[in-house]
């Protein structure tokens, strides 16, 4: 009967090359792919998981270019990866997601936060985020010191009409008189802002779960489960019989054909021996590239053809010494967030392209030092 078993499911599986074309099923698994990725970074946003989102909008990134998906549909899905993408590095100014050098992050995130207006289903929601990020994109330049940049800001957001009025006027005078901890920075924080986008997520997967692979990847983990302990089951019954065929040895000799009573059938010729997960593998990162002024005029110099942000690979500054100020940003986001949070305390400061781990052996050496 198995053997008959097997040879049907063949024989529909070749009835299904031949009824469905191979360009549409392609199509769907790339959909299916590319909302795995973004329910990924979703979660990596939450988690504030720096270098795992990195790496998964670099994934991200790369199916959704594939000519099999339909970009039509996923078009909303891949402006809020760009949004995302933003503000997890609105902290950091020197990384660029425009070849105008005068776009940070945040600046560029409120461009695309605009056009996502339509899947915001709160209108509230969405005027609250579009403040959020208006006013920690002034905000982040007076933490760093930078009041020309802060000013900077402000222009291009008034030349954009993308400045409400009256916080226009209060944000002038908070720059022009540098108050880097005014109540209106403290009420529209980075962490508010992380909060509202995180808000503003649960709600879309709620209306767009996006999760067809994960439901499938899900019922295939839990039928090797299933698996696994059924073949445990069948391993316990049969040593449990051949300890009875010990006892009765004698007899056995007799009834030949009691023999196979002891006979093990194995259930799976193979069995699935890790199941993938995206926190764990390791993908190449090629999303986002930090573009020091050195190489912005080797930028101009590229072919005339116009390129997307996204295509341009990430890099990172070769870390320098540390210095003082980086280390009491260290110190400040440790007393912040509390030893071991250093992705949240790289989200938090500019680290001049550290990653966690050097955050994280910087400390130590502080520690040793009694430094801290």
């Amino acid at each position: 009967m198995e053997p008959l078993a097997i040879n049907k499911s063949v024989t529909d599986a070749s009835e299904l090359d031949l009824s469905v074309s191979f360009q549409h099923v392609s199509s769907v698994a790339t959909g299916w792919m590319v909302d795995f990725m973004f329910r990924t970074l979703c979660r990596h946003f939450k988690e504030a998981e720096f270098e795992e989102f990195n790496e998964t909008l670099s994934v991200f990134e790369a199916i959704s270019k594939s000519p099999a998906l339909k970009e039509d549909e996923y078009s909303e899905k891949i402006l809020i990866c760009a949004f995302l993408a933003r503000v997890m590095h609105g902290k950091q100014l020197d990384v660029l997601f425009e070849e105008d050098r005068g776009v940070m992050p945040l600046m560029s995130a409120a461009k695309i936060w605009a056009k996502l207006e339509e899947t915001v289903a709160d209108e509230a929601v969405f005027k609250n985020i579009t403040i959020l990020v208006v006013v920690q994109s002034v905000a982040v330049c007076l933490e760093k010191g930078e009041r020309s940049s802060a000013s900077s800001a402000l222009k291009w957001f008034e030349n954009n009409d993308a400045l409400p009025q009256n916080l226009g006027v209060k944000l002038k005078t908070i720059v022009t008189q540098t108050e880097t901890y005014h109540p209106l920075l403290m009420s529209f924080s980075f962490n508010h802002l992380l909060e509202a986008v995180q808000s503003y997520l649960e709600v879309y997967l709620e209306k767009n779960p996006s999760d067809d692979l994960l439901k499938e990847a899900t019922k295939r983990v839990l039928s090797s489960q299933s698996v696994e302990g059924l073949k445990d089951k069948v391993t316990h019954v049969s040593s449990h019989s051949e300890t009875v065929d010990e006892s009765m040895e004698d007899d056995l000799k007799t009834k030949e054909s009691t023999v196979c009573l002891r006979t093990k059938r194995k259930l799976l010729s193979t069995k699935i021996t890790e199941v993938w997960k995206p926190e764990s593998g390791r993908k190449p990162c090629l999303s986002i590239r930090r573009i020091p002024e050195s190489e912005l005029s080797q930028l101009s110099q590229m072919s005339e053809k116009s390129m997307d942000s996204t295509d341009i690979q990430k890099k990172r500054k070769v870390p320098e010494k540390w210095t003082p100020q980086l280390d009491k940003y260290l110190k400040d986001g440790v007393k912040r967030h509390g030893p071991g949070k250093w992705s949240r305390i790289l989200m938090a400061y500019d680290f001049n392209g550290r990653t966690g781990v050097m955050l994280k052996d910087r400390w130590r050496i502080l520690v040793k030092a009694d430094e801290v």
